[in-house]
């Protein structure tokens, strides 16, 4: 962890929920979905494009697509059960909602993987057209993004919401 990562995970230590659940609609529920409408449109236009290249991410729109709705499901149950029960006080009634995300949390690693598949680990083939690396370097943001928004939840709010 870097020393500014570092820094961040001890602010929101001991943030309030209100001012926790805030940062997380805004950096990462607002950015996810924009990031993954650009990404399918871009995947779209790359596997439109590039068909007949043998390396061409057949299928990773579609696989956006459920990676996109799996994820809008979730970020609302979020938005409108979870974090209401956190910002009232309800945190005994909250355990449940809390495992039940950590567990779609640990399915949307299994999304990871499978994008990781389709695009040979977001290594875009010798000569790619520049549409074809900005999608594969926006999938990694997406990914790292990801991976720090459940970090941000598991590690640091629901940690704490369940030692209430």
């Amino acid at each position: 962890m870097t020393s500014t990562q570092n820094n961040a995970f001890t602010y929101w230590q001991t943030a309030s929920y209100e001012e926790t659940i805030a940062h997380i609609l805004t950096r990462y529920h607002q950015r996810h979905k924009e990031q993954l409408e650009e990404l399918l449109a871009l995947a779209q236009k790359v596997e439109d494009r590039h068909a007949d290249h043998p390396e061409c991410p057949k299928g990773l729109a579609a696989a956006l697509e459920v990676v996109y709705a799996d994820l809008v499901n979730h970020m609302m149950k979020e938005e409108q059960i979870l974090f209401p029960m956190i910002k009232s006080g309800n945190y005994a009634m909250a355990q449940m909602p809390i495992r039940v995300m950590e567990f779609e949390h640990d399915e949307h690693q299994k999304s990871i993987a499978m994008l990781k598949s389709l695009t040979n680990e977001m290594t875009p083939p010798e000569g790619a057209c520049q549409s074809w690396q900005t999608l594969y370097a926006g999938i990694q943001e997406f990914i790292e993004d990801l991976n720090n928004h459940i970090h941000t939840e598991n590690e640091i709010l629901f940690t704490r919401v369940l030692a209430e």
